[in-house]
């Protein structure tokens, strides 16, 4: 697939959005470069899904302005959208009588269109999407009938069909167990490093998001608060002023990772 030449996927310059008198974001200026994996964090209401759905032209800023691989987001046609840029909802819609190879190949609509043809090169995405996601033994299943994990990770497949260079995840382990939440975004990791993939992805665990990303991004009250790589986000101080309580911080006996703990 052909990368734009810009380093950047995203340049957020002073974008707001608000509701009528309430501000629920911003001004929020930040750049997001490819091959990297980003994670938002912060307590609830702190801004974290309003950006990324800004980020996936969900929502419009109601002032500051957004551009993605160097033009503004606002200018991107819709299909030309959908081929760089990939976006799974907090609460995925429906999936009815579909079966992981179909939900797969839904991710190549952008490619071909309602009345295009599926052709082999489609059928090679969903095939190297089922293979990556390790979904290929699923492929007959209907999504109705997987477990929470397997069922995200065949929206995961969607999203790799459709081949895009950016990935936004708005709390896509929210409602999975632990050995899930550790399957899915170790999938996600080692995704972007394949396909030097941008990914976006809020979640509320900052030990698990210091774990599988690159660089967290820290929301307060719909402010930018501080970004950092994870060992200089884990730290007691930090954790405090983002969360809003006493927190400490100890290293993994194995791993050396930085871990947070409510004091």
């Amino acid at each position: 697939m052909d990368r734009p030449l810009t380093s950047n996927a995203f340049t957020v310059d002073a974008a707001s959005f608000a509701v009528r008198d309430r501000t629920l974001l911003g001004p929020v200026s930040l750049e997001l470069e490819r091959a990297r994996v980003y994670g938002l964090i912060g307590h609830n209401g702190s801004g974290k899904s309003t950006l990324i759905k800004l980020l996936a032209r969900q929502q419009e800023p109601t002032a500051g302005s957004i551009s993605f691989s160097g033009r503004p987001l606002d200018r991107w046609g819709a299909r030309e959208l959908a081929r760089s840029l990939a976006y799974l909802p907090q609460t995925t819609p429906a999936a009815t009588g579909l079966t992981v190879e179909e939900l797969a190949a839904l991710g190549r609509y952008p490619w071909h269109g309602a009345l295009g043809r599926f052709g082999p090169e489609d059928r090679r995405h969903v095939e190297e999407a089922l293979a990556l996601t390790d979904m290929t033994g699923f492929a007959g299943r209907l999504v109705d009938e997987l477990s929470g994990g397997e069922r995200q990770r065949a929206w995961l497949a969607m999203l790799v069909a459709q081949n895009a260079s950016v990935m936004l995840l708005d709390e896509p382990i929210s409602a999975l167990d632990l050995a899930h939440q550790v399957e899915v975004l170790g999938l996600v990791k080692e995704l972007s490093r394949r396909r030097d993939l941008c990914v976006v992805t809020v979640l509320h665990d900052p030990n698990m998001a210091a774990r599988y990303c690159d660089e967290l991004i820290a929301l307060r009250q719909g402010k930018l608060l501080t970004r950092g790589t994870p060992d200089e986000m884990m730290r007691d101080e930090v954790l405090k002023d983002i969360f809003g309580v006493d927190m400490g911080v100890f290293l993994h006996p194995a791993t050396g990772q930085p871990i947070g703990y409510v004091q």
